[in-house]
């Protein structure tokens, strides 16, 4: 297994929306990189990983919002199909590192997807796991949690992280 690259932000290719992922691509390289994918966002260290943030461009993700690394969860052309309630949960992210804001959710969601050997399956669930799918299905479409901050807050970020790149390259 190896390790891969996580795009960081201000990186456009981050902005990429995400293609659906064809039924014959969901081969052993598929599967491959999957495991490739929980390494990296194991060692980054995080509990969710999107395609997008690893510069492949198409519609699937990893989760494991586990303490113990025992409930990996592979979602593929994930679609969210009911949403119930709002909560505000603190985020942060693998490609906004060192960053945290408060981002209103769906508190409860439905999704349906296929896992890594194209098995159609249905998720309800709340909670961190629900707050994670739905982070991680922005970057699916291009979209990041500092896009529901306020402008001035953005910039706030966009500073921060290039006196950040600043510094660790000195």
């Amino acid at each position: 297994m190896s390790k891969l690259t996580i795009l960081e932000f201000p990186d456009p290719r981050l902005r990429t929306k995400a293609r659906e992922v064809a039924p014959e691509e969901l081969d052993d390289a598929f599967r491959a990189h999957i495991e490739n994918m929980f390494e990296t966002m194991y060692d980054a260290p995080g509990i969710g990983l999107a395609a997008s943030q690893v510069d492949d461009h198409r519609r699937y993700m990893v989760i494991d919002v586990s303490e113990d690394k025992s409930e990996r969860r592979v979602f593929v052309n994930p679609k969210i199909v009911a949403r119930e309630g709002e909560k505000v949960c603190q985020e942060g992210c693998l490609s906004v590192p060192t960053i945290y804001a408060d981002v209103t959710r769906a508190d409860k969601i439905t999704v349906q997807a296929l896992d890594e050997y194209a098995r159609p399956f249905e998720l309800t669930t709340d909670g961190l796991l629900a707050v994670c799918i739905q982070h991680e299905m922005d970057h699916l479409e291009g979209k990041l949690f500092i896009d529901y901050l306020s402008p001035l807050k953005r910039d706030m970020v966009k500073r921060k992280l290039a006196k950040l790149h600043k510094n660790n390259a000195a």
